[in-house]
């Protein structure tokens, strides 16, 4: 069981480290001013738009502006909570990423329920939506599969000796 969670805190390290970068500055142009933003990344989100079709992004519905404000608020720190916990093999790793595991998939069962049931997405666009709802899977996963301290948290310590009465 060791050898799979060092596997998924692999996959999950890489990905946490890329959303502690990409969400402030590539999802909070949705809902942020776009003049804050340098315009090499204004520039990038509109070839991502132009490229994969991502009618979300044009038409920014009033669900997702408040998901990523959800992204921007809870799951960017906890991105970086959770990098900083793989690195520093923190016991609380397991909790945060079941936190955001299930986040991320409810967020992503809302977009995927909207661009698959208005039949606008492309395949394209649902092949760059689709893994985010796996990593959720995967992060919540991980932390159901916490690697258990030898049963040390939460019991009485042993009694060693005991006390002579007087």
């Amino acid at each position: 069981m060791g050898a799979i969670c060092k596997v998924i805190d692999a996959v999950l390290f890489l990905y946490f480290a890329l959303m502690a970068v990409v969400a402030p500055l590539i999802d909070g142009q949705m809902s942020l001013p776009g003049d804050i933003f340098p315009s090499f990344l204004v520039d990038l989100n509109r070839w991502y738009v132009a490229e994969f079709g991502d009618y979300l992004a044009i038409e920014k519905p009033h669900f997702l502006v408040g998901l990523v404000w959800h992204e921007l608020l809870l799951l960017w720190p906890l991105s970086i909570l959770n990098v900083y916990a793989i690195l520093a093999g923190k016991s609380w790793f397991g909790t945060t990423s079941m936190v955001y595991g299930a986040s991320v998939v409810t967020s992503m069962a809302a977009i995927l329920g909207e661009m698959i049931g208005s039949g606008k997405a492309s395949e394209k666009l649902l092949m760059v939506y689709v893994p985010f709802m796996g990593v959720g899977v995967l992060a919540l996963l991980r932390g159901l599969l916490s690697q258990p301290n030898n049963g040390a948290v939460g019991k009485r310590p042993i009694v060693l000796a005991r006390r002579k009465r007087a």
